[in-house]
């Protein structure tokens, strides 16, 4: 069994330092330092390292790491996943699609029903943060009408949006998951969803008995049109379904970009305008993705992961206990850098060898990244998710800061829950 050297991933350690310390400089701001940034500075500290190897064999080996058919298929998803993103915005999708959920939204349960919707509209459009933005406002209103804590219903829209930032086939996370592991979305999905059901449903009725009596009726207009809706569909059915999601997700542009031309939402020379601002959005994750891969690899050659893999067979015993050691890596590292995308990113690798060593299914692992990434992403101060619903309260009647949310954020908690029961519980497979 190799030791390895600890001293090897030091680059993560020094990522690590910058990304919190400066987030700390900046009065607690941990989006303040780009993170692309910090993982350069890692690159350059990995190839600082072991005197005993060239720098030519240490471009080489980055390289190869940067080149993996695994890296280079999840940037390119990635892409695919921006053009969609801008082609069906550009089309009035996400409008649409949050104007249908809200139009359903049941009077006399509203809070469960902003739950709901976040968890329609999250999953239909892949984005938490875009899902809170959305929903907020209908929270605070409900909170104002109803006598509710504020709190409580911005807690609703931020268990609702976690619920699809962790399920959506277009998510970044799901993304970097399933590319990490090599395994399909749909067998992701339906290991997922086994885990997390149970915890959506415990929060639907924790929500409904907080919240019993309640009435609230949206009156502002909520015009949508099934059509714009459509792509969205298209792209969740044939997901589940196991089509190509590649295929899938240039089948969705290009249904996305007819029906924005269909109804004059854009011209025909806009149309590589809308996909491109789509995969601008992406830059960011793509190049980290890249980036993070050619510091892993170093990481590797150095000895890092076998060093780490060294400790966990000494730390864990059976399959189960390697389960609960990738969810307390996954849970971690995401605390560490305020992002469940990047989190996967950088924990992928290495519960890849864990679960390779302790025969755990690639869906299985790619599930529990994702769950317990999303976990602490739904429940950290720092994190965008709980900021952006907190910015909605600042200097009014109703501020509160983001821990008063916190206590509300009963999904995530139960989602954590949920999934270490079936780790414990779980029978082993002959």
């Amino acid at each position: 069994m190799k030791k390895g050297n600890a001293w090897a991933l030091t680059p993560i350690i020094v990522f690590l330092v910058l990304f919190i310390g400066y987030g700390i400089w900046n009065d607690n701001d941990f989006y303040k330092m780009p993170a692309i940034a910090g993982f350069v500075t890692a690159l350059v500290v990995a190839f600082l390292l072991n005197r005993k190897v060239t720098f030519h064999e240490k471009l080489e080996a980055a390289a190869k790491g940067m080149a993996d058919e695994n890296v280079m298929i999840m940037c390119l998803v990635f892409v695919m996943a921006g053009a969609f993103s801008g082609a069906v915005n550009a089309a009035g999708g996400a409008d649409s699609t949050v104007n249908f959920g809200l139009s359903i939204l049941p009077s006399n349960v509203a809070v469960v029903g902003v739950f709901l919707i976040g968890c329609f509209i999250s999953t239909s459009m892949g984005t938490s943060v875009g899902t809170i933005t959305v929903l907020s406002p209908i929270a605070i209103g409900i909170a104002e009408k109803t006598g509710f804590p504020v709190a409580l219903c911005l807690g609703a829209a931020v268990c609702g949006a976690m619920f699809g930032d962790n399920l959506s086939m277009i998510s970044d996370t799901t993304i970097a998951a399933t590319r990490t592991q090599g395994c399909d979305m749909k067998d992701k999905f339906r290991e997922n969803i086994k885990l997390v059901l149970p915890a959506a449903i415990i929060t639907i009725v924790i929500l409904f008995v907080k919240t019993m009596g309640s009435e609230y009726q949206i009156t502002e207009n909520l015009h949508y049109d099934i059509v714009r809706i459509l792509p969205y569909l298209v792209v969740l059915i044939g997901a589940l379904i196991g089509a190509n999601v590649i295929m899938l997700l240039a089948g969705g542009t290009v249904l996305s970009l007819g029906v924005g031309l269909y109804y004059g939402d854009f011209g025909l020379k806009d149309i590589f305008t809308v996909m491109g601002n789509g995969i601008t959005s992406m830059y960011d994750i793509t190049v980290i993705s890249i980036i993070v891969a050619g510091v892993v690899a170093l990481i590797r050659m150095n000895g890092g992961i076998d060093w780490i893999l060294y400790v966990i067979r000494k730390l864990v015993r059976g399959k189960k206990g390697a389960e609960v050691g990738i969810a307390a890596l996954s849970a971690a590292v995401d605390c560490a850098t305020a992002n469940n995308t990047i989190a996967i990113v950088i924990a992928g690798p290495v519960a890849k060898e864990i679960a390779e060593e302790y025969g755990i299914e690639p869906k299985r692992t790619a599930s529990l990244l994702d769950i317990f990434t999303s976990v602490c992403q739904g429940l950290i101060p720092y994190g965008a998710q709980i900021l952006t619903a907190v910015s909605f309260t600042v200097g009014t009647a109703l501020e509160i800061s983001p821990v008063d949310l916190i206590a509300y954020c009963y999904y995530p908690m139960l989602m954590a829950v949920s999934a270490l029961a079936f780790i414990i519980i779980g029978k082993k497979k002959a």
